[in-house]
């Protein structure tokens, strides 16, 4: 079983892109983030190849969305915990081939001052106590998308971020090991411990180019499907296609 998540960046603006990699690539799940849209606008050329999608979807901001090849039932089209008015659209799970997918786009927390990473602390917090529900239960699941956090100094480049930037604050790094701590599996560190693996370059200043990176991009396991995690593979060269996202593909490898 093959999983992806890729921040996508306007899932319109990149359709082309999108096809092209799932025709390439043919996994059996694509968990996209930032797709820009409300359901309604969502391209139907996915459906025409073939696609069963699930949508979480937020006129020109946010938004996520889930294709599958096989039937897919949605468990969540937001993350439990928040407040029932939350407008936001961040977070989609599913259950399919026996697990749950849970896609999320974790908030920036670096606009809105104070109560913008106030928001971003309470979206973690919310996200943390998910995790410890599904693992009490016992259910096979995968957290994957765009966490915004550097976790260790190796997963931020020089110069990526400036000190005080939201992805790398103390506040902020202790609750992605809080989730971590409580049973959850960093695929991409389970297998590869050692050394950068960026996920994202920014589009100014020649990031790519000069490989200033940053990783964000995460597939977090539950105990049973990290028992079953063989692979992962970051797709830098989707990233210097034309009119790329700013995020690399991510492909998870369970047997």
């Amino acid at each position: 079983m093959r999983i992806a998540t890729w921040n996508v960046n306007g899932v319109r603006a990149r359709e082309a892109n999108i096809l092209a990699w799932l025709a390439a690539e043919n996994p059996d799940f694509l968990l996209m983030q930032e797709i820009k849209c409300e359901a309604p606008a969502f391209p139907p050329s996915f459906a025409a190849a073939g696609w069963h999608s699930a949508i979480a979807g937020q006129k020109g901001f946010n938004g996520v969305a889930i294709l599958a090849r096989a039937p897919l039932t949605i468990v969540h089209t937001a993350l439990p915990g928040l407040p029932p008015d939350d407008a936001q659209a961040r977070y989609l799970e599913i259950s399919s081939a026996g697990i749950n997918i849970g896609n999320l786009y974790l908030p920036n927390g670096n606009s809105g001052g104070d109560a913008g990473y106030a928001y971003k602390l309470a979206w973690m917090d919310a996200l943390a106590l998910h995790a410890q529900t599904r693992l009490a239960a016992e259910i096979p699941f995968l957290l994957a998308g765009d966490f915004n956090v550097c976790p260790e100094p190796v997963d931020c480049a020089a110069g990526a971020l400036s000190p005080g930037d939201a992805l790398l604050r103390p506040e902020t790094v202790q609750r992605y090991w809080k989730m971590i701590w409580a049973g959850l599996t960093d695929a991409q560190r389970a297998l590869k411990p050692d050394g950068p693996a960026y996920t994202f370059w920014d589009y100014q200043g020649g990031a790519f180019d000069r490989n200033r990176g940053i990783r964000i991009d995460f597939a977090l396991l539950s105990p049973a499907l990290a028992e079953r995690l063989t692979d992962l593979q970051v797709d830098r060269a989707e990233r210097n296609r034309a009119t790329p996202s700013d995020h690399a593909p991510v492909v998870v490898t369970l047997d």
